[in-house]
């Protein structure tokens, strides 16, 4: 629809595509509309990093079932650099420790500085980065494996060897640790020691097994 002007100056609207022009009346293009910004749903300016393609994670240190629960964590949490504490927590719940790899691999994925990941690890006590014995134990204390007699383990672990969870024999030759969900809920109780998953654990068998680590 165009604005129609005559020598006069006085202004009129053409009623619509096939509305007569007068004879002295010229045709004035009305401007185009100004281009609206572009803004988030709640008015305000979008997040660039919002925009951007979202960044593949890095592979996990290994293919342990036990880091599908870390990762499984850390992305519900949107991988992002906030989520650092509650990454640490699972994967020592996970491995009863948190490796070199395992901070590498936790920063790496949370986009946060291996300065910053190691900082977090030493500053809070209940974060271990390593076993302290030449050997380690670990039972799970997951929910299949608590109801399968876990905290009994524990018990007859104590009782032999003299070791809590999370301590050290006096020789330094073992570490008691607990950690959570192995993979193997079908077959618990299960514990993993220097390494190996043991499934469907006697507490027993497993004392003696302990007991001969300790006298090598």
């Amino acid at each position: 629809m165009g604005v129609l002007e005559g020598p006069s100056g006085h202004q009129s609207r053409a009623e619509g595509p096939g509305a007569p022009l007068a004879a002295d009346a010229t045709v004035r293009p009305q401007a185009a509309p100004s281009q609206p910004l572009v803004t988030g749903c709640d008015g305000a300016d979008p997040d660039p990093e919002a925009m951007l393609p979202a960044r593949a994670a890095p592979p996990a240190p290994s293919d342990d079932k036990r880091w599908r629960t870390v990762e499984t964590r850390m992305r519900r949490l949107g991988n992002r650099p906030d989520a650092l504490i509650e990454a640490l927590h699972s994967t020592q719940q996970a491995f009863g420790y948190i490796d070199g790899d395992a901070l590498r691999y936790i920063g790496e994925t949370l986009s946060v500085p291996p300065s910053k990941v190691y900082g977090v690890a030493t500053f809070y006590h209940y974060f271990t980065l390593k076993p302290h014995g030449a050997h380690t134990c670990v039972i799970c204390t997951g929910t299949a494996c608590y109801i399968n007699g876990a905290y009994d383990i524990l018990a007859s672990i104590k009782a032999a060897l003299g070791v809590e969870p999370g301590e050290t024999t006096a020789d330094g030759h073992l570490s008691l640790l607990t950690g959570r969900c192995f993979g193997s809920c079908s077959l618990a109780p299960a514990a993993i020691v220097d390494g190996t998953v043991a499934d469907r654990i006697d507490a027993g068998e497993l004392v003696a097994r302990l007991e001969r680590l300790e006298r090598r």
